[in-house]
């Protein structure tokens, strides 16, 4: 043999040895699914079952256990994971609280997922009874829970599982907010996201592992800063900020992944519309080679999985009489969109505000403020169903009034608009009031020329305002709230107030006057 030949051998055995110690990982992940078992329309509500058979809807529990299984197929190592907030946002949840959400779950096969804020909206004995029903682990790393008697031994910071014969480490991240989000309680304590996930990595990194993910629900903002702040990380899949990145759709926020230093961040918007789905090779040291993938949407050409979709029929049939019943006319859409409402004055913010102010009018209430958070989706033109108003309001949060002085209701609105940036839900949406926003000052300082009654605020008078109980009691970082005057926080039900306004102004025609004026 020549020495030629000996050389072109040598280096063939070569490669073929250096391919084999790549490992290739098919990495599949949700999040923000907020209990949308059901197919969802354009506009993240309600799909009816004609239009679904026209294929006009999208995602649903159904659609996803096909997609998953077909992408399991053509994948060789694969896992599913979530990024938080299984919970909250349909009659679903109302009604099973975690039950459903872990049992599709636990049949979709995921592998792992982190914390939301959203699963801690019951308190901690709702999550515990969900993490007692799945069949893989939660996980939640900057936080303190070992006060809290029901999450201290089973709620994990981090954990590793086994595929393909190699150990790929999982980290949890959630909402440093939290306590300001949803109701953990007293016990628990939130940290900043990159020091523990920091501390996480360098405890599997001495275990030997060298693949490591973080299920972050922490916003998209905040995952790249995560991935700046931290060595070793290799993907984060993230939620919070129902982000949708994507190598070819106009409105993606970024690209798929969205790369920072050697971190692939990945995102698939919400509500189940999107599977994610990213292809990534590590060499032998566990370094990342590539990563490469694209949101597959979850529209009418996925077939829905028959079993499937006779489970979830079975499990609606107790939410039918409530939410298929008409309550109210729409003229056209009113449009509660995440980006629009976070934003800007929108005419959902208006409605609800509008009704809220209406409902309390007569008890000397004179302002409305309702955090854009609330609001979950919009409805488009026609019948009106409650179960689309409750799809919009699905946190069963009461009318709250209370008393405070101008100069603390202007430190409420900075408040609401400090994080517009990040699309955070304590922007403001009012009634009663009319204010200027300037997103280019510095947070505490972007508010100007607030009028009330069309008279400017005065610092020194008692206002009476109307909110919902959540942002009374300081959620969304309305802390000044929580020692307000007079509070009563068991009004009547926002979603109900809202579907009887609706209802005595049907047909109801959504509209935006001007009370917020963005610079």
């Amino acid at each position: 043999m020549s020495v030629r030949l000996l050389t072109s051998v040598a280096a063939l055995a070569l490669s073929a040895g250096t391919a084999m110690a790549d490992y290739s990982l098919t990495i599949l992940h949700t999040n923000d699914f907020h209990a949308r078992f059901e197919p969802i329309s354009a506009y993240d509500s309600g799909c009816s079952a004609e239009d679904n058979t026209e294929g006009k809807c999208f995602g649903g529990s159904a659609r996803l256990v096909t997609a998953v299984e077909e992408a399991r197929a053509r994948a060789g190592n694969s896992i599913l994971v979530d990024g938080g907030d299984q919970f909250q946002g349909t009659l679903f949840y109302t009604y099973y609280k975690g039950k459903l959400a872990a049992e599709m779950m636990n049949k979709l096969g995921y592998d792992a997922m982190t914390v939301g804020n959203h699963e801690f909206d019951d308190g901690p004995e709702v999550l515990r009874g969900f993490m007692d029903a799945v069949d893989f682990p939660v996980l939640m790393s900057n936080a303190d829970v070992s006060a809290e008697p029901l999450l201290a031994d089973t709620l994990m910071k981090s954990t590793t599982i086994e595929v393909g014969g190699e150990m790929i480490g999982l980290i949890g991240l959630t909402p440093q907010d939290t306590d300001e989000l949803a109701s953990p309680g007293d016990n628990i304590t939130f940290s900043d996201p990159s020091e523990a996930v920091q501390g996480e990595v360098d405890k599997l990194t001495a275990e030997g592992v060298n693949k490591i993910i973080v299920l972050s629900h922490s916003g998209y903002k905040v995952d790249q800063t995560v991935a700046a702040n931290t060595t070793g990380v290799d993907v984060i899949v993230g939620g919070h900020s129902n982000t949708y990145l994507s190598n070819s759709a106009e409105n993606a926020e970024g690209p798929y992944p969205t790369m920072v230093g050697e971190t692939a961040i990945v995102s698939a918007y919400a509500y189940g519309k999107f599977l994610g789905e990213l292809n990534v090779t590590f060499d032998d040291e566990g370094k990342l080679l590539s990563a490469e993938g694209e949101p597959l949407i979850m529209d009418g050409n996925v077939a829905e999985d028959d079993a499937t979709v006779a489970r979830i029929a079975e499990a609606a049939v107790p939410l039918d009489e409530i939410r298929n019943k008409v309550v109210a006319e729409a003229a056209e859409e009113i449009v509660g969109a995440r980006d629009v409402c976070r934003a800007m004055e929108c005419g959902m913010g208006n409605l609800i505000a509008d009704a809220m102010l209406e409902r309390v009018a007569d008890q000397g209430i004179e302002i409305a403020i309702a955090n854009s958070g609330g609001i979950r989706a919009s409805i488009d033109a026609g019948e009106v169903t409650m179960g689309e108003v409750l799809t919009v309001l699905p946190f069963q949060n009461t009318l709250s009034t209370f008393q405070v002085t101008g100069a603390t209701f202007v430190e409420a609105l900075e408040n609401g608009v400090s994080q517009m940036e990040e699309g955070a839900g304590r922007f403001p949406q009012v009634a009663g009031v009319t204010f200027t926003v300037d997103p280019s000052a510095e947070a505490g300082s972007r508010i100007s020329d607030v009028m009330v009654g069309g008279a400017p605020i005065d610092p020194e008078k008692v206002y009476g305002v109307v909110s919902n109980n959540y942002v009374r009691n300081g959620g969304d970082g309305y802390a000044m709230f929580k020692d307000a005057m007079n509070a009563y926080d068991f009004g009547p039900d926002l979603a109900d107030v809202t579907a009887e306004y609706i209802a005595a102004n049907a047909p109801y025609t959504p509209y935006t006057d001007g009370r917020i004026t963005v610079k």
